[in-house]
C-alpha cells in the first residue's frame, strides 16, 4: 500500500522514501548513466585513466566521475561508477574496449566453458577496487545523496558473454539457449550466483539501493522470460534481503512491455524501472499499482531540449504523481547529450 506520511524511524533521503513506498509531492530524480561522456570534465578524468577499464578499477577516479554530475545537478543520487561487463571478467573471461566500438569480451557457448569459470565467490579478488570505490563515495557524498549501487542481470551479461559484443537481436545467446538449454541455464547460474556475491559486498562497502540493469530483456518471451529474466532477478533479491533485510532493490528489465506487469510481486522488487517505450499513463494503471515505479523520459530530450522536454517532464511528474515515483530516463543518458538540457529536465521536475 502506498504510504502519504512517513512512519517513525522511516528513511530520510527521498530516494529511499520512494522506495519505501511513500508518495512525494516533489518525485526524487536521478539519471541512468549520469557520470558519462555528455560531460567534459569526465573526458578529462578518463584521459587521465588512460583506458575505461582502468577508469572502472582505479577507486579514486571512479569516485571521482561518480560525483562530477552531482557536483553540476545536485541529484538525489549517485550511482557507482563502474560497467555490467565486469562481473564476466571477474569470472574469468577477457575483457576489452575497443575504441569507438564497445566492450569486446572472450566468448562463452559450451557447457564446458561455463565449467571453466571461476566458483562465484571468487569473483571479490578482481572486484575489490569496485567495493573501495563504494567507501570513498560513503565518505564524499552529501549527507542528504543516496548511493545506488548495481550489477547487469544475468540474462543481459550472457548475451555479451556468448557474442563476445552487444549485438542487436541477442542471437548467439538465443541460439546458446535453443541449442542446450541446460547448458545455457548453467551460465545463467554461475552468473546469478556471482552477481549475488558481487551486490552483497556492494551493499556491504555502503551502497544504500542496488539496482538489476536487465537492459536486454525484451528479447525474452513466454517461458524465456520466466526462466532467465524473471526468476534470476528473483533469486538475486531474495538472496540479497536474506543476507541485507531491508536492502532496498530496483530492478530494470528493459522493454519487458506487458510483462512489467507483477514484475515486483513477482521478484520481490521495490521498485521498476520502466524505458520509454511505454506510457506513463499505462505504467501508473498497470505498473505502479504495486509500488514505486522509475522513468520514464525519452533520452533524445537531453539532446533536442526545447519546450517539449519540458512538456514531458511535467506530464510524467503529474501523471506519476499519485504514488510513489522517481524520476529518472527511459535508457541512460547519451554522449550527445547537453548539460543544460540536463538541468532544465530537473528545474521542470522540482518546479
Amino acid at each position: 500500500m502506498t504510504q502519504t506520511a512517513q512512519a517513525p524511524n522511516a528513511p530520510t533521503k527521498t530516494i529511499l522514501r520512494a522506495l519505501a513506498g511513500e508518495k512525494q509531492a516533489v518525485p526524487p530524480i536521478w539519471m541512468m548513466r549520469q557520470a558519462g561522456r555528455y560531460l567534459p570534465e569526465y573526458k578529462a578524468t578518463r584521459a587521465q585513466a588512460g583506458d575505461f577499464l582502468s577508469l572502472c578499477y582505479t577507486p579514486e577516479l571512479a569516485a571521482e566521475v561518480t560525483l562530477q554530475p552531482l557536483r553540476r545537478f545536485q541529484f538525489d543520487a549517485a550511482i557507482l561508477f563502474a560497467d555490467i561487463l565486469l562481473i564476466g571478467q571477474a569470472l574469468g573471461a577477457k575483457l576489452w574496449f575497443a575504441e569507438g566500438e564497445g566492450p569486446r569480451m572472450s566468448t562463452v557457448t559450451s557447457r564446458a566453458q561455463v565449467a571453466a569459470l571461476k566458483p562465484a565467490q571468487d569473483v571479490h579478488e578482481v572486484l575489490s577496487p569496485i567495493y573501495e570505490t563504494l567507501r570513498i563515495l560513503t565518505r564524499e557524498l552529501p549527507r542528504d545523496t543516496t548511493l545506488i549501487g548495481f550489477a547487469g542481470a544475468p540474462w543481459t551479461v550472457a548475451t555479451y558473454m556468448t557474442a563476445g559484443r552487444g549485438t542487436k537481436d541477442q542471437g548467439p545467446a538465443h541460439a546458446f539457449m535453443q541449442a542446450d538449454r541446460e547448458g545455457f541455464s548453467m551460465l545463467i547460474d554461475a552468473l546469478t550466483d556471482a552477481t549475488i556475491e558481487y551486490l552483497s559486498a556492494q551493499i556491504s562497502a555502503g551502497a544504500e539501493v542496488v539496482k538489476l540493469f536487465d537492459s536486454w530483456a525484451g528479447s525474452l518471451k513466454g517461458a524465456d522470460f520466466d526462466d532467465f529474466a524473471l526468476q534470476p532477478t528473483a533469486t538475486i533479491i531474495a538472496a540479497l534481503k536474506a543476507r541485507h533485510p531491508g536492502i532496498p532493490i530496483i530492478a530494470f528489465p528493459r522493454e519487458a512491455g506487458d510483462r512489467y506487469i507483477g514484475f515486483a510481486k513477482a521478484t520481490g522488487a521495490d521498485c521498476v524501472a520502466l524505458d520509454n517505450s511505454v506510457s506513463a499513463d499505462w505504467a501508473a494503471a498497470h505498473v505502479q499499482v504495486d509500488g514505486c515505479v522509475q522513468g520514464n523520459l525519452a533520452p533524445k530530450y537531453m539532446v533536442e531540449g526545447g519546450a517539449e522536454l519540458v512538456t514531458e517532464t511535467k506530464r510524467i511528474v503529474k501523471t506519476f504523481g499519485n504514488g510513489p515515483h522517481i524520476f529518472n530516463l527511459g535508457h541512460g543518458i547519451t554522449p550527445d547529450a547537453k548539460p543544460e538540457n540536463v538541468l532544465r529536465m530537473i528545474e521542470a521536475v522540482r518546479g
